[in-house]
């Protein structure tokens, strides 16, 4: 079973040196991952921050970067950010939420999958 992935940033990080880092490496996440977000303070004064700390805690590497933490994912842009929530999404087999819609043309209902990234 493959429990580590490869990617490369749409965008990439820069640092302060001006130097751009795209390649990196996540993991599977596992409810410890989960739970220690949970319990994160950061979370708890901000719910949206949950996925910060998860995918800090999930990113194992980011090409030139000494250690991947909540400040670095804070610094990603936000194309890269949604790149990852995906990733993540995708890897850990969780499916985007959904929503219902009725096609304007043949009034066929169906559940259609939510964009956040409003690519495709």
């Amino acid at each position: 079973m493959q429990t580590v992935f490869e990617f490369e940033l749409p965008r990439g990080l820069v640092d302060t040196n001006g130097d751009v880092h795209r390649r990196g490496k996540m993991r599977l996440a596992t409810a410890g991952d989960e739970i220690g977000a949970m319990r994160d303070p950061r979370v708890a004064q901000n719910p949206s921050y949950l996925s910060i700390v998860v995918l800090a805690s999930v990113i194992t590497e980011i090409e030139g970067v000494a250690a991947v933490v909540p400040n670095v994912v804070e610094s990603l842009f936000t194309a890269d950010l949604a790149f990852l929530q995906d990733m993540y999404q995708r890897v850990n087999g969780i499916d985007p939420p959904k929503i219902p819609v009725t096609c304007p043309q043949c009034g066929h209902s169906f559940e259609a999958p939510v964009n956040f990234t409003g690519e495709g």
